[in-house]
């Protein structure tokens, strides 16, 4: 094969140094017919968004929109920012024909991390293709499949959307899974196993060198749960490397620890009652609801919570004032539905549970992006944000279902999706 010289070389780099300065310099604006403001569910009509390279540079009525600006015509439609999932796992796809909690360990061995890899290609694009312009992932991706996703997507080498992961999750002995005694270390796969203080610190150390941006924990699935102490050391081990902890709890005494603790987010918390909503709204801490409809429960059967249980937790969370994040938690392909698709049909749990369509428009943007901390960059369109904006025909604040029918989908500035 003939060489490439010196010269030809620094001509190709200087082509792509020239095209990624074009690109990033690009300037798109957009003809709004309703503009959302999730955070003061407000709406207002006639708008323009002014985009260059991948930011907002200008939102407003009376724009200048430059003679070499590509126009996106939206006056049809409504408008707002990017929805932020704080709860998935992109990189887990079981058979939903199967009995999902029989097949969790048989999956993870048989599964392969590079597999995982290819399962969280296809499930991050059906995502950002659902309005998902930002997700955080909460583990359970193998040996790290969820950093080389990232890093593919944050070279423009797959198509998903901004993404936030936690690496192998943080468990007592055993991680989620009854092992056999034979084979105790099978769960490692996927867990790091930690029960002193030195395991504990030796699993966030290795999950922040393998790229974490976050740590998750497993605080109750066994008889044995870490304590509020336990949790604290490893709130304030990660905080060391400026990374924040997030809380799988199914239990209340789980939570209450959790909550004690002053994590950051708690998960699921189905079993949560007022008196430890009401400690973990005092300590700051967001819950994470993960609540899935009726079909997913019967997929999910290894919850002993009920779907009414979770919709009347959300029901009292929503009422004390504990502040809420949307989480979809789906792991399993759901009939009839994309990764995407099925994320937002849990909208129906939160509709069920009496919240307004604008409370659970801000737990879908305003309240992911704080939790994440992102405020200054995503969520919200105005100027100096990320282009993170999603359209839909109906408003999503007279019914927040209509969040299921997007038709247009940009991240950073790039249109990922756009139904004429």
């Amino acid at each position: 094969m003939k060489k490439r010289g010196r010269g030809q070389i620094f001509l190709g780099f200087l082509c792509f140094i020239c095209l990624a300065a074009a690109s990033f310099g690009k300037v798109t604006a957009i003809k709004a017919g309703i503009l959302i403001n999730p955070k003061e569910g407000k709406a207002q009509s006639g708008i323009i968004i002014l985009i260059e390279g991948e930011q907002i540079k200008a939102v407003g009525e009376d724009i200048n929109i430059p003679e070499e600006a590509e126009i996106i015509d939206l006056s049809g439609m409504c408008v707002l920012p990017g929805l932020i999932d704080c709860h998935v796992h992109l990189c887990d796809s079981f058979d939903a024909k199967k009995d999902v909690g029989g097949e969790l360990l048989l999956y993870n061995l048989t599964v392969s991390t590079a597999d995982r890899a290819m399962h969280g290609i296809a499930n991050a694009r059906s995502m950002l293709e659902s309005g998902f312009t930002t997700v955080r992932d909460m583990g359970n991706a193998g040996n790290f499949a969820d950093a080389a996703l990232r890093r593919a997507i944050d070279k423009h080498i797959v198509t998903g959307p901004k993404y936030f992961i936690s690496g192998k999750i943080i468990a007592p002995f055993g991680g989620q899974y009854a092992l056999d005694p034979e084979f105790p270390d099978i769960g490692r796969h996927d867990y790091f196993y930690a029960d002193t203080r030195d395991e504990m610190k030796k699993a966030i150390r290795q999950n922040i060198h393998f790229g974490a941006d976050w740590i998750k924990i497993i605080v109750d699935d066994y008889l044995y749960i870490y304590s509020a102490e336990d949790i604290r050391f490893m709130v304030e081990e990660a905080a060391k490397a400026g990374l924040r902890v997030a809380a799988h709890c199914v239990t209340e005494q789980g939570a209450h620890n959790a909550a004690e603790a002053r994590l950051a987010s708690i998960e699921h918390g189905f079993a949560m009652s007022d008196k430890t909503l009401t400690l973990a709204k005092q300590n700051g801490v967001v819950l994470v609801a993960t609540d899935f409809t009726e079909e997913i429960m019967d997929i999910y059967n290894f919850f002993t919570a009920t779907h009414a249980d979770i919709v009347d937790r959300l029901k009292r969370a929503y009422r004390i004032g504990i502040p809420l994040c949307f989480g979809s938690d789906i792991i399993a392909e759901i009939p009839g539905h994309t990764r995407g698709s099925a994320a937002l049909s849990l909208l129906d749990s939160w509709v069920e549970a009496g919240i307004s369509n604008p409370d659970i428009l801000r737990a879908l943007t305003t309240n992911g992006a704080q939790l994440l901390g992102i405020s200054d960059e995503r969520g919200a369109l105005r100027a100096g944000m990320m282009a993170d904006i999603i359209a839909v025909p109906e408003n999503p604040l007279d019914r927040i279902q209509n969040l299921k029918g997007v038709k247009f989908v940009m991240k950073e500035g790039h249109i990922c999706r756009h139904i004429q």
